[in-house]
């Protein structure tokens, strides 16, 4: 079986009635590496049109525009016949009525404004990350089901070390998880697009923290292999 094709860039549509707002949503968007601006719409007939047309990964959604809601514009994308996109929503309203109604249409993440381009940027990651990680399967078990799921969930409240994310932390475990054996940096490296001491920086915080267990390969002369498997809890 062919292995998918990772995509390029993450194409994503800005939507925001105010003119300033999403111009610097779309720069936030743009400092975001693998990720493409096509996009700003301010209206949602224009945001329809511009989703039709260019067929945007992602759209970054404010709530309220001058001629109709942004729920009901993913309501009818939604029956097009088309796929839709991944919605990002980004909005002033706290109501539990509506978030609990972008949770339903299936909206990626809830933003409430105002926010900065952190908090934006922590959620774009975990959606790139979850692409990559889904242009990697052509089908998948429960345990990598559960796997793409929990990597759009928001950190955990411990913190992780210094140049630790959560997504990508999340592709290194699952790795582990679903290699046949056990695994080596270089091979995580090498499946997932990182840099080998990467690899190695994520699987010795997985080890620290007892989720995985680290082997010794014994071979030919010099230092043994590390090698890595999931701890076992029977």
């Amino acid at each position: 079986m062919n292995k998918p094709t990772p995509r390029s860039e993450i194409t994503v549509l800005v939507v925001d009635d105010d003119y300033r707002v999403a111009a610097v949503h779309a720069a936030y968007v743009s400092k975001v590496s693998g990720f493409a601006v096509v996009a700003t719409a301010h209206t949602a007939a224009e945001a329809a049109e511009l989703t039709a047309r260019l067929r945007p990964d992602l759209v970054l959604l404010d709530l309220y525009l001058p001629d109709g809601h942004g729920l009901a514009l993913i309501r009818e994308l939604g029956t097009t016949g088309q796929p839709p996109p991944a919605f990002l929503v980004i909005t002033a309203a706290r109501d539990v009525d509506t978030v609990r109604s972008a949770m339903t249409l299936g909206a990626v993440h809830y933003l409430v404004k105002p926010f900065g381009f952190a908090k934006l940027r922590d959620r774009m990651v975990a959606f790139r990350d979850l692409h990559q990680r889904l242009d990697m399967l052509s089908e998948a078990d429960q345990e990598q089901v559960d796997d793409l799921y929990a990597m759009l969930r928001p950190p955990s409240a411990e913190p992780l070390p210094k140049r630790h994310s959560a997504p990508t932390l999340a592709l290194v475990r699952a790795a582990v998880r679903h290699a046949d054996g056990d695994i080596s940096a270089a091979e995580v490296a090498n499946d997932l697009g990182l840099s080998r001491p990467t690899a190695q920086r994520y699987l010795s915080y997985l080890a620290q923290r007892g989720i995985v267990e680290l082997r010794l390969r014994y071979g030919g002369p010099g230092r043994p292999e590390q090698r890595y498997r999931p701890v076992r809890r029977d």
